[in-house]
């Protein structure tokens, strides 16, 4: 008998792990297949969670109707460890084919898991992995040379989604139903799964225009945010209320008691009374969180890791289009201080163009990435 085993966080489950378990069970002529949710990820630290039951009960109702979802990894209870539950499959299935499926971006880090050769021992890797991409050969190259054996790839069409950003879409009260099976969808929103009211409140200050971009700022920094060791939860709520005073005016009760900085642009005045609202609205009291609000426009000198990802998110992400954007996003996941000095280097060119007033601190920023940048290529 041959055998699927789908392991994983599933924080939640998504469209896209369904599908790609079902791309597996086709291309494998599968028998049998495990869907094994993980009571506690080693590796995902940091993470805005759902409990394991929740996570258990999620995937019941995502693969319910072809596959058997096992609470052994839940039950058990602490870290989960693959190769406990390999052996374990082992064990019960002796004389049978067990293949271990993943997605290309654990495949590529399968060597630093924990005894990976006793994980080999039990089980063949079956990757999926969108087609065309180019790190799935690399991976391969790598896992071959390392273990003597070659990893079943099944190749699919995948579509953008990610648990990842469910679960920011669902702290900030966005529509989770295209990425998530319906009965998913239906069971995090009785649930508040993933929820953070305030976020959600702060969100009806903007226009939908707004909110989408903020919808995806959130998406690039949570996605980027264990680059820099940021707690998911910390650059999601920075990401989610950096614009929240954009239409607020300084007149609206919510201001009072907010003092002007003199000679702010109008352009740039947001970012002050977006900390202000952040802190005595919205209750943030985090002083990282708060600065990566009041300089996300303008930015300045000596940027937190924080600031630096929030504010080149909200210039980077997906949803936006000039000439150079696509250059700068390399960048941005290359090295994160070349981008921020190319990005304010045109940022103040446009600005002097156009004739606009130049915010000191943007050329403060410009010239301290510069030095920076300098320095690192003396050293190298």
């Amino acid at each position: 008998m041959k055998i699927i085993l789908f392991g994983g966080a599933f924080n939640p489950v998504h469209n896209e792990h369904v599908a790609m378990l079902k791309a597996a069970v086709s291309r494998l002529s599968a028998d049998k297949v495990i869907v094994m949710p993980t009571a506690v990820s080693p590796h995902k630290s940091g993470q805005m969670t759902a409990s394991p039951q929740a996570r258990l009960d999620m995937c019941r109702l995502a693969f319910g109707g072809f596959a058997e979802v096992s609470g052994f990894e839940v039950e058990k209870g602490g870290a989960s460890y693959s190769y406990v539950t390999c052996e374990y499959l082992k064990h019960e299935y002796p004389d049978d084919e067990i293949y271990f499926l993943m997605g290309a971006d654990m495949f590529v880090y399968f060597p630093e898991w924990v005894y990976p050769e006793r994980i080999l021992k039990c089980v063949k890797l079956a990757v999926c992995a969108r087609e065309g991409s180019a790190d799935i050969n690399r991976a391969q190259a790598k896992f071959e040379d390392m273990y003597g054996e070659r990893a079943f790839v099944v190749g699919y069409k995948g579509a953008a989604v990610s648990s990842t950003r469910v679960r920011v879409a669902a702290a900030l009260g966005a529509d989770i139903s295209q990425y998530v099976p319906e009965a998913v969808a239906k069971y995090i929103k009785e649930n508040g799964l993933y929820l953070m009211p305030e976020l959600a409140r702060a969100q009806k200050l903007l226009t939908p225009e707004r909110a989408a971009h903020t919808l995806r700022v959130a998406f690039m920094a949570a996605e980027n945010c264990r680059r820099f060791n940021i707690p998911e939860k910390k650059a999601v709520t920075a990401a989610a209320l950096h614009d929240a005073a954009k239409y607020v005016k300084l007149s609206d009760k919510m201001l009072k008691g907010f003092v002007p900085p003199k000679d702010v642009p109008e352009s740039v005045m947001h970012q002050y009374t977006g900390a202000y609202l952040a802190e005595h609205e919205f209750g943030v009291t985090d002083e990282d969180i708060l600065n990566a609000i009041r300089y996300h426009t303008s930015g300045r000198a000596g940027m937190s890791e924080l600031e630096k990802l929030i504010c080149f998110s909200d210039m980077l992400e997906e949803g936006r289009d000039y000439d150079g954007v696509e250059r700068l996003r390399r960048l941005f996941y290359k090295d994160i201080d070349e981008c921020a000095e190319q990005s304010l280097e045109e940022e103040l060119e446009h600005l002097e163009k156009s004739g606009k007033k130049v915010y000191p601190l943007t050329r403060q920023a410009y010239e301290y990435f510069h030095e920076l940048n300098a320095n690192k290529t003396l050293k190298n």
